[in-house]
């Protein structure tokens, strides 16, 4: 049976003791026999487990399936779990996991925060910088889980090198890369290295933009970083790293400025200082291609080296290779998969005052949809077998395929495709859309209540 390190003394006295504003809050001893489950001493934690029969309350639920990350198939915790909340037919962390998420009506004690930041600790302990007693929090911190590596384990890339196209021998031409362009400023950011650092920070085209990049929801969202009118604003655009934990199979990235937590689909503060600041990061287009198809429509564009400052293997599928060709989903999350399964890819329409997304099979053999989200008319063009989707608004004409994919036709008038707009024949210009690719159960978990699904 694998236990946690048994740094709970020292913990115990930083941690244990609640503030003053705290403790009024706590539940003394539903917090000291859930810390005592952290206990090297065999007898210690048999007793605490021995209270928690006793008590027979469903709030130190989260607390035992905290555990059963680390006592792994213990069914006396299973047993334990069933007798408190009722629930039969559970089997280990995964089952317990989704259960609990499927009852947000079950609170944990009160004090559960400061038990969570042990445990968290006890892992890394620079995760004490997120989480502490009376931390603000607007998601379920009995949902917090940790992704396997310490904070910074996924080094997100911070103005990183870039290099001439002619110089990136590195990449084959079907190799698929981030592609983004803002004003004259074009870059490409191959998934083969995005893979080992899911997060970039640049200045792009003069914006200061962040990639967040989610490898288990399988969504790149390029964010803009400087926010004006934020608590505390000096000026400077936010800074993003990965955290190392996760909400529900998706990371949570945090800003080195005030070390709160941040949804990496939604892009708002969910853990820490900024909690209930009311801040959204705004969302910008970004595609995913194939290398030659950005390099050709994009001759001078420049592209990360392989010279990141990181000891890697880049090699294409290195990291996540398996995961990617698995439909599982690596960690635990409830997915309504009534219309797609869980990892199928979708394209989402993001920042446009309606959420939508559309199957990526929908784009197989590329292919050009005429659609409407909320009020807006739009036209997205695409390609399945490269992933790449992009959004234009349409101002209501129909559009088809032209005689290049750089190409569309509306009443009979042929229309350029950029990366910022549609460019007409008399001067006209559509505006390029917002969005980014993602695996469904993702969109629907973080979106799905408050968006519509292109699935016709």
């Amino acid at each position: 049976m694998r236990r946690l390190p048994a740094l709970a003394a020292a913990l115990f006295l930083a941690l244990a003791a609640p503030a003053p504003s705290a403790r009024a809050q706590t539940d003394e001893a539903a917090l000291e026999n859930a810390l005592a489950l952290l206990s090297p001493a065999a007898e210690r934690r048999l007793a605490a487990l021995a209270w928690i029969r006793a008590r027979g309350k469903p709030d130190m639920a989260a607390a035992l399936i905290q555990m059963q990350r680390f006592w792994r198939n213990d069914p006396v915790l299973d047993a334990l779990l069933s007798d408190i909340t009722g629930a039969a037919g559970k089997r280990g962390w995964r089952d317990w996991m989704l259960w609990q998420e499927g009852h947000p009506e079950i609170a944990p004690f009160a004090g559960f925060d400061t038990f969570k930041a042990v445990v968290l600790q006890q892992i890394d302990p620079n995760f004490s910088a997120f989480l502490g007693p009376g931390t603000a929090h607007e998601i379920r911190l009995e949902e917090i889980v940790w992704g396997g590596v310490a904070k910074d384990g996924i080094p997100a890339l911070t103005n990183p090198t870039l290099i001439d196209p002619d110089d990136a021998d590195y990449l084959n031409a079907d190799e698929l890369v981030f592609g983004v362009r803002i004003g004259a400023d074009a870059r490409a950011y191959p998934l083969r290295i995005m893979d080992w650092h899911e997060m970039f920070n640049d200045v792009i085209g003069g914006v200061p933009v962040s990639l967040a990049y989610c490898t288990l929801c399988g969504s790149g969202i390029l964010f803009e970083t400087a926010i004006e009118g934020r608590p505390g604003d000096l000026g400077e655009p936010f800074v993003f790293g990965s955290s190392g934990l996760l909400y529900r199979s998706n990371k949570l990235m945090y800003d080195r400025q005030t070390l709160s937590l941040w949804n990496q689909f939604t892009g708002r503060p969910v853990v820490g200082p900024l909690t209930g600041s009311g801040l959204e990061l705004k969302t910008r287009p970004v595609a995913i291609t194939s290398w030659a198809a950005w390099r050709a429509a994009n001759p001078d564009t420049r592209v990360l080296s392989l010279d990141t400052g990181y000891r890697r293997d880049y090699r294409p599928g290195a990291p996540y290779g398996d995961y990617f060709a698995s439909p599982d989903l690596m960690f635990p999350t409830r997915v309504d998969e009534s219309q797609l399964s869980a990892k199928d890819y979708v394209f989402a329409l993001r920042s446009s005052g309606a959420e939508k997304a559309w199957p990526l099979a929908r784009f197989e053999g590329g292919a050009v949809v005429n659609d409407r989200a909320g009020v807006i008319d739009l036209v997205l063009v695409g390609e399945a077998a490269t992933r790449s989707v992009r959004a234009y608004r349409s101002g209501g004409r129909i559009f088809e395929k032209g005689d290049t994919p750089a190409t569309l036709v509306s009443g009979g008038e042929s229309w350029q495709v950029t990366e910022e707009a549609l460019l007409g024949p008399n001067g006209e210009s559509l505006a390029r859309l917002p969005g980014h690719v993602a695996y469904w159960f993702a969109w629907s978990g973080y979106l799905g209540a408050e968006g519509e699904v292109g699935l016709e």
